[in-house]
């Protein structure tokens, strides 16, 4: 009686599908678009075609790494240092499925598992994790394809619309255009800010002086290598909120 008492106390699990996917994305979308829009005039701006630049989005699909290739690229840095490069600030990704198949139960399908995997990206993983665990749902890959599609679509129509525009609409318009180009270096300032807590000091820390090092002895991909291989270090090393515990 006890435990069926405690199940009708429970809040059933909402019945996720493709559409709820969909509206779970909508945020995403919302960020999504006018950062691809950036990208997509940062590309054709440092002389890449729109469709060179609409084929980053579609196949690499990286945010804010497509940026850092096509400047790479354009500075005429050679394919292979470029792509490790990218690869260097795009290994955390290999997380992602691991800890997001530990809160799946259901068995999984091989063709829809490949399709959202590739969309796994750091928004998408957030808000799935964070609909599975604070709303509740109950999981379904129609539902995590919603997410994922919704997602690099907006990603690459933003591509388009930047890529297009880059051609000379907005040179009318100096104003925007040097908002949007300044658009990315205050995401990533924004990020910085709300990692800046006291015990993640260190480590930001570390990560800007390998950084820094790495731009003033070397060159910006040795700058960018250096600068998570620094901050990677620092992590490992740091001791653990458990160690800093007084035991009694």
């Amino acid at each position: 009686m006890q435990s069926q008492a405690s199940e009708n106390l429970t809040p059933s699990a909402v019945r996720s599908t493709f559409a709820h996917g969909i509206l779970d994305s909508l945020p995403i979308v919302i960020g999504y678009l006018p950062v691809a829009f950036a990208f997509g005039l940062s590309a054709v701006k440092l002389g890449f075609s729109p469709l060179e630049s609409l084929f980053f989005s579609c196949i690499i699909y990286a945010g804010a790494s497509q940026f850092v290739i096509t400047a790479l690229l354009s500075a005429g840095m050679s394919l292979w240092v470029s792509a490790l490069t990218v690869m260097a600030m795009d290994i955390r990704h290999i997380l992602y499925g691991p800890a997001l198949r530990h809160r799946i139960n259901a068995r999984l399908s091989k063709g829809k598992t490949a399709l959202w995997a590739f969309g796994l990206t750091d928004e998408v993983f957030a808000a799935a994790s964070a609909k599975l665990i604070r709303d509740r749902r109950s999981w379904s890959e129609n539902w995590m394809l919603g997410i994922a599609l919704s997602s690099w679509l907006s990603w690459v129509a933003g591509t388009a619309l930047g890529a297009l525009f880059g051609n000379g609409p907005l040179e009318q318009f100096p104003v925007i255009e040097a908002s949007l180009s300044f658009m990315l270096p205050a995401l990533f300032l924004s990020f910085l800010l709300a990692a800046f807590t006291r015990p993640q000091s260190l480590i930001i820390a570390a990560s800007l002086a390998g950084a820094l090092l790495g731009l003033l002895c070397f060159s910006i991909p040795v700058a960018i290598l250096a600068g998570i291989g620094a901050g990677c270090l620092a992590a490992l090393l740091s001791p653990t909120p458990a160690e800093n515990v007084d035991e009694c």
